[in-house]
């Protein structure tokens, strides 16, 4: 795997797009097996009916996801990270996505809240995960094992899988984030089969950042994630950049002086 840390860099104008989604652009990458994950600094709500640019956005999410993937690898963990190219791109493994999303929730928040009847903030009695099937015409709804099984999404051994990843993820990230004085409410996570000749492995995929991320200050109860956007609390990217300087991989000079949302007509 030695090409992983020797390859040549095409630029982005000159590389085949693969998928564009709501906050990143899939590139073939420079090898076989290889993609390039491009970090856009598009901030989306509600499946994209809510729709802004923040200036340096991308960046920040690029770095963050780079640090949490870096460390989920260091750990045994695996996933499609390989290495950050630069600013906004990533080096990853090609994957074949499993169309759900995989959400650990610790704290009452969000559609959970909403459905029970819960007060924001209620500590549950264990982590719950959920399963939501990813179709953004449907509004991404949350569905069951067994119809993860009956319409061939996964097997129950995958699921079995995506889930013993979700609660080691889901270890980590409590850990990581509680150091750094930051409370993790919940989170969304992917996965995606990786193949080596006719072995298959589960690893985690897309990207882990404050898009995906409920992330509140254990004093102030402050939202540093994307409900600030969701909600019109204003100062997304400042809640990101504090993030980052907490987990310590942004400096004072590197900080991207963005501009703000820009409305998208």
């Amino acid at each position: 795997m030695d090409f992983l840390n020797h390859t040549r860099y095409v630029p982005m104008n000159r590389r085949r797009r693969i998928y564009e989604g709501k906050a990143k652009i899939l590139y073939e990458g420079p090898e076989p097996g290889t993609l390039i994950q491009h970090f856009k600094d598009d901030a989306t709500a509600f499946n994209a009916k809510k729709h802004e640019i923040v200036d340096g956005k991308g960046v920040l999410n690029n770095r963050i996801s780079e640090y949490i993937f870096g460390n989920l690898n260091d750990m045994g963990i695996p996933t499609h990270f390989i290495r950050r190219l630069n600013m906004r791109e990533q080096l990853i493994r090609e994957v074949e996505i499993i169309p759900l999303e995989v959400v650990v929730r610790n704290v009452a928040a969000g559609s959970l809240a909403k459905r029970l009847g819960l007060e924001e903030g209620t500590q549950l009695p264990r982590s719950i995960i959920e399963f939501y099937y990813k179709n953004d015409e449907l509004n991404d709804p949350m569905v069951t094992e067994e119809h993860i099984t009956a319409f061939g999404w996964a097997t129950p051994q995958e699921i079995d899988d995506m889930m013993a990843l979700a609660v080691r993820v889901n270890d980590f990230l409590s850990g990581l984030f509680l150091g750094v004085g930051i409370r993790l409410v919940d989170f969304k996570m992917e996965c995606g089969r990786l193949w080596e000749g006719d072995m298959m492995r589960m690893v985690v995929a897309d990207e882990i950042s404050p898009d995906s991320c409920r992330l509140w200050d254990i004093q102030t109860e402050e939202k540093l994630d994307k409900d600030r956007f969701r909600r019109d609390m204003g100062g997304l990217l400042e809640a990101y950049q504090e993030v980052a300087r907490r987990l310590g991989i942004l400096n004072e000079v590197e900080r991207p002086q963005g501009s703000g949302p820009v409305l998208v007509k």
